[in-house]
């Protein structure tokens, strides 16, 4: 009776052990389901902590980075096709590939500017351009006015040899601006037209390779959870993403090992959980 009380222990925490990874793997594939792959990986590495060798885990997790890697590739696509859209001065269609980016995981901040950017050009006033283009009728208003203005003189000049003396005498005793009486002041330039659009481009931030060289230096450092959490920042549509999942794939691999070691008895399903 003695002998019998350690094995039916040791079968209830196998049996609790058990029960608790299947609860992981179906919280992991509700994540994974919501299309929430990072968080179901999270999850899944969970009961790989507990049991090492779970092969439902392992490719549960394998999915779930294909899974990424295709919506990485897919976001991507769909973002530069907007930016290209966009310098073909295609607004429409930019604006709708870059909204389907985002929906897709691509990086706010760089589909939000070049939308921003959209939205700012589409705000111009349209008298500005109209200005533009009607600057060369100008030219013929200009002429008349100066025709206008030589009439204007000669009728002042009229006036002024037959007033005669007094006329010289207003003169003499309150000089007046000849030239702005009679219209001969050039008329002002025109305001320079309001550029439409600029030629650089708005500067898109990326902050992958910062905080992949962060998480490097920290998993050199032996700081493992540190790694992973700056590892978050790398956002699934980086560059630097690919890497990104490589090294949190060795973090990972690292914590398992420093787990295993730490309770090498989880190797060979006896003993109590972590």
């Amino acid at each position: 009776m003695r002998t019998d009380a350690p094995l039916a222990l040791d079968s209830g925490l196998e049996a609790d052990r058990d029960a608790k990874i299947e609860q992981l793997l179906l919280v992991g594939l509700d994540h994974y389901f919501a299309a929430k792959y990072e968080q179901a990986i999270a999850v899944w590495t969970r009961a790989l902590f507990i049991d090492r060798s779970h092969a439902r885990a392992r490719a549960y997790i394998e999915r779930a980075r294909s899974a990424i890697a295709e919506q990485q590739r897919e976001s991507e696509e769909l973002l530069q096709n907007g930016l290209a859209a966009f310098n073909r001065g295609q607004g429409d269609e930019a604006r709708r590939l870059l909204r389907a980016a985002m929906n897709q995981g691509a990086p706010s901040d760089e589909a939000l500017a070049v939308l921003g950017r959209l939205s700012r050009l589409e705000a111009v006033p349209v008298a500005p351009r109209a200005a533009v283009v009607a600057s060369p009728g100008r030219l013929p208003r200009r002429q008349d006015g100066a025709r206008a203005s030589g009439a204007g003189l000669l009728l002042v000049v009229a006036f002024i040899g037959l007033a005669g003396a007094a006329g010289v005498f207003l003169v003499g005793t309150d000089p007046v601006n000849w030239r702005s009486l009679v219209g001969l002041e050039p008329p002002l330039p025109p305001a320079p037209a309001m550029a439409t659009a600029g030629d650089g481009r708005l500067p898109i931030p990326r902050r992958g390779e910062t905080a992949l060289a962060r998480a490097r230096a920290l998993a050199a450092s032996g700081h493992l959870h540190e790694a992973l959490t700056a590892l978050d920042d790398v956002r699934p549509t980086d560059t630097q993403n690919v890497d990104a999942i490589r090294l949190r794939t060795d973090v990972q691999r690292q914590l398992i090992g420093l787990t295993s070691a730490a309770h090498p008895e989880t190797l060979t399903g006896n003993g109590s959980l972590p």
